[in-house]
């Protein structure tokens, strides 16, 4: 494969989209917006289609699109010297002003460094000269801990891109057209709500090795507030593409946020207040998946939970064309959405109970009873879906052994109850190691050990083998090990991730972290103390002082917190 070769593989990529946007490639200001990860998977994130789209509908700016390729060809731009280069005009990397990168998934992490080598930009920040675009970067993971990958980024939007976005390219064109220098137009971003600039904060260190807070240059906030406004805009498919990770369908943002309090989930807590998209937008959205013949996605953090789902699902089917769920609760699962999901030919439901025990779904909040879930097997079971899902995590705080016996007799009793309505479909357990992540109440407890965790997996295979009803799907422990060093690590992890992108990647991973210094067991297994210093401390989620502290111990006695309600002032967010 040759230079003209990867040209063309990025015109035909284009050549096979249908795109929302006119975008003018001679503008004044050239924007990239990169994902650290290829185009079948990138182009699956709604966020970049959101943020894509803000940027091009300025008349001053284009904004292109830049993924990692796919390793043969990524292979062929190292073998033939070729920089990275967008979709839309093949520009390369190295010729923008402002790169912006979105961040969803740790294991991500490590195309960082390459994405930025080989599109002939200095991986590390401090490299940078007057001449080098200036590198913004976005999305979940640099919301609740952009320390990992701080090296490698100029400035940080903290919460959600809409509205932000501008701003932050407003301060950069200015200071570049008043001819200021790199630094200042950083310090100037840092003045903005939401912009964390990694340079200004040094991180401190103890003597043995722990993170002791930060540095602050003079004249820079100390604390960064989280970023978001209303739904007020469309959030939706943008560019159009069979060749994504979710195929032939048109995302549609139903809802943000998560009013449930789930204690485990870092989305519930980083982006409060849960929001809703008005109806008629959403219909808007539909007619315009069904003008292209496309499968509707509904994205949101629990689609059966919005006020008027089934009025939007009807709506759907009276268009003529299927849909898709991202996220369905048991407990507030109706027939018309389970009806409608048949139709599209979905052939399985999929429901999170987290774990088998009434008790420890009281300790992580979750909110459903096994009642629920035999509510979601019959209405499957009704609609003519006879496979059922359930997304099951090990290793949670207070776990015992006969929590992990509680899931094997759950899967058994859910079987026996499918069979009872009707259903002789399968039951597929799809079962991940808890990751603790900052910003919930569990940011502080350790990790379960990977040998506990892959011995408590190996029993529920063994225990269900013999069941032909049940399959048992697990992640590798290996990889949820890596993500807990990168979900809850500081700055150093900048110069691991970077020779591991240098060496092979994630394989490297536990030989870089030792040559650092790091122990990756400390990392993972230590109980961190409430009150010490984390590297996520200067971020602000709006959550009230000593409310994380509350909800550990309301979990640790297993007691309930309410979802969300109009008028409360529990955690504090809905004061500011």
């Amino acid at each position: 494969m040759n230079h003209n070769d990867l040209l063309n593989n990025l015109k035909d990529l284009a050549s096979h989209e249908t795109n929302r946007c006119q975008i003018n490639p001679h503008a004044r200001w050239k924007v990239g917006l990169a994902y650290p990860n290829t185009y079948f998977v990138g182009m699956s994130n709604l966020g970049q289609h959101i943020i894509y789209k803000e940027i091009n509908d300025r008349d001053d700016s284009v904004c292109e699109r830049y993924f990692m390729p796919e390793k043969k060809e990524f292979e062929a731009y190292v073998k033939t010297k070729t920089k990275l280069m967008s979709i839309e005009t093949q520009r390369p990397m190295s010729q923008l002003d402002v790169l912006a990168i979105g961040v969803t998934f740790e294991m991500d992490y490590f195309n960082l460094p390459l994405m930025l080598k080989h599109g002939s930009i200095p991986v590390f920040s401090k490299d940078r000269t007057e001449f080098d675009p200036i590198v913004l970067a976005g999305g979940p993971c640099v919301t609740f801990n952009p320390e990992p990958f701080a090296e490698f980024i100029d400035a940080c939007i903290i919460g959600e891109g809409e509205g932000i976005t501008g701003q932050v390219l407003d301060v950069i064109y200015q200071g570049k057209e008043e001819g200021l220098d790199r630094q200042q137009i950083l310090f100037n971003l840092a003045q903005l709500p939401g912009v964390y600039v990694p340079s200004l904060f040094t991180p401190k260190f103890r003597e043995d090795g722990r993170f002791d807070g930060y540095d602050v240059a003079p004249g820079v906030p100390k604390t960064i507030r989280r970023y978001y406004e209303p739904l007020t805009k469309e959030g939706e498919t943008v560019i159009a593409t069979d060749y994504t990770e979710f195929g032939a369908m048109y995302i549609v943002e139903v809802a943000r946020g998560c009013g449930r309090h789930c204690r485990f989930c870092m989305a519930g807590y980083c982006y409060r207040v849960p929001r809703i998209r008005d109806l008629e937008q959403l219909k808007a959205g539909v007619d315009r998946a069904a003008e292209l013949g496309k499968k509707v996605g509904l994205m949101g953090a629990a689609i059966s939970d919005y006020p008027q789902i089934d009025e939007l699902v009807n709506y759907i089917r009276s268009k003529g064309i299927r849909y898709s769920c991202a996220s369905l609760r048991a407990d507030s699962l109706t027939q018309d959405v389970v009806d409608g999901l048949a139709d599209s030919g979905q052939k399985t439901i999929t429901i999170a109970p987290e774990t088998g025990s009434d008790r420890l779904r009281d300790v992580i909040n979750k909110g459903i009873t096994e009642d629920d879930l035999r509510k979601g097997a019959l209405l499957a079971a009704k609609s003519g879906v006879h496979h059922l899902r359930f997304y099951i995590m090990i290793g949670l705080p207070t776990e015992e052994e006969e929590d992990i016996q509680a899931i094997v007799d759950l899967a058994v009793r859910t079987c026996k109850y499918m069979e009872e309505v009707g259903s002789k479909g399968r039951l597929t357990l799809s079962i991940n190691p808890f990751i603790p992540k900052p910003f919930t109440p569990f940011q502080w407890m350790a990790m379960d050990k990977q040998k506990s965790v892959e011995k408590k997996l190996q029993y529920i295979k063994k225990a269900l083998q013999k069941d032909r009803r049940i399959e048992v799907l697990i992640e590798s422990p290996k990889e949820a090990y890596i993500q807990g060093v990168l979900a809850r690590g500081d700055r150093r992890l900048s110069q691991v991730l970077y020779q591991c992108a240098m060496d092979r990647g994630s394989k490297s991973f536990k030989k870089e972290l030792k040559a650092a210094g790091i122990d990756m067991d400390q990392a993972n297994y230590r109980e961190r103390e409430m009150g010490e210093p984390q590297p996520w401390d200067m971020l602000d989620m709006g959550l009230r002082e000593g409310y994380l502290e509350t909800e550990w111990y309301k979990a640790v006695a297993g007691k309930f917190t309410a979802p969300c309600m109009d008028g409360c002032k529990r955690c504090g967010v809905c004061d500011q």
